[in-house]
């Protein structure tokens, strides 16, 4: 199946709207889709209702903003009720720190030369409790600082450079809890992202599973061939579902399309084949 289970909005860091983003994949032959913006759920209907129209299936989604190890983690959530209230509320608390670490994240660029940070990258979002250093990153390119957001973050707000705030986020077991207790599946996303120990990252699939977690992102934008089939031997070791998606935020900005991944690797379990029954169809 042709599933996108990770991607965003403008909702959140996204630059499409969630009709624009669910035409995009159904273009590319997607047929199981979920949006999934960061600590966000207020999409979830339109998204519904575009994929709804346009003859795709559709899970419902989050990506939740963890502190595991001193490092941020993002957890995907699957398949869960969006207007479940204990979820909501614990996405409404992991939003609001957004706007102060925003403040910090320009006062610090302002030492560099570089002005009116806060309110550029305001432009790109709207809502200061949804503001993230991606918008940062296409406020920084708009007025030539760098060339792309991937120099951006070459040269700016990541640790030890320009720009860079540190966050605490949501816990793991709250993130995980929320998810599952709105009747979802948790997954961990682009685990080949974080900067861990192999003993650290050994720590995150344990606890992820001890609290509840039951599924991990192999085939995703940001994973390499050999990521691809490390993070498959690690579903199998901790008895894991495996999960697809993109990450696709911007036609332009993003390594990869919606729909356009490689399958997973045949040894696995899908997560969707455990969301059958959550699965909303067109």
């Amino acid at each position: 199946m042709n599933a996108d289970l990770h991607c965003h909005s403008n909702v959140s860091d996204g630059t499409l709207s969630p009709e624009a983003v669910a035409q995009r994949a159904h273009a590319n032959g997607v047929q199981l889709w979920a949006l999934t913006d960061h600590d966000e759920v207020g999409g979830q209907h339109r998204a519904h209702a575009a994929a709804k129209g346009l003859g795709m299936g559709y899970l419902p989604g989050a990506e939740i903003s963890v502190t595991f190890a001193n490092e941020t983690v993002h957890i995907v959530g699957l398949g869960f009720d969006p207007d479940d209230p204990v979820l909501c509320e614990g996405l409404a608390q992991t939003r609001g720190g957004r706007e102060r670490r925003a403040r910090d994240m320009a006062d610090d660029l302002a030492r560099v030369g570089i002005e009116h940070a806060f309110e550029g990258a305001l432009k790109y979002v709207g809502n200061p409790d949804l503001i993230s250093r991606t918008h940062f990153a296409r406020y920084l390119v708009e007025i030539g600082v760098c060339s792309d957001p991937h120099e951006v973050f070459r040269r700016y707000l990541t640790e030890g450079k320009p720009g860079y705030v540190e966050h605490r986020w949501a816990k793991l077991a709250d993130a995980v809890r929320w998810i599952t207790g709105a009747g979802g599946v948790a997954v961990i996303a682009h685990p080949g992202r974080y900067d861990f120990t192999p003993n650290e990252e050994f720590a995150l699939f344990t606890e992820f599973k001890a609290h509840g977690g039951t599924g991990v992102e192999v085939v995703t934008g940001s994973h390499t061939v050999a990521e691809y089939q490390k993070y498959a031997d690690m579903a199998i070791e901790f008895d894991l579902l495996a999960s697809r998606g993109s990450d696709f935020h911007d036609p332009t900005e993003s390594h990869t399309d919606l729909g356009t991944l490689p399958d997973l690797p045949g040894r696995l379990t899908p997560v969707w084949e455990a969301l059958s029954h959550r699965i909303l169809q067109p």
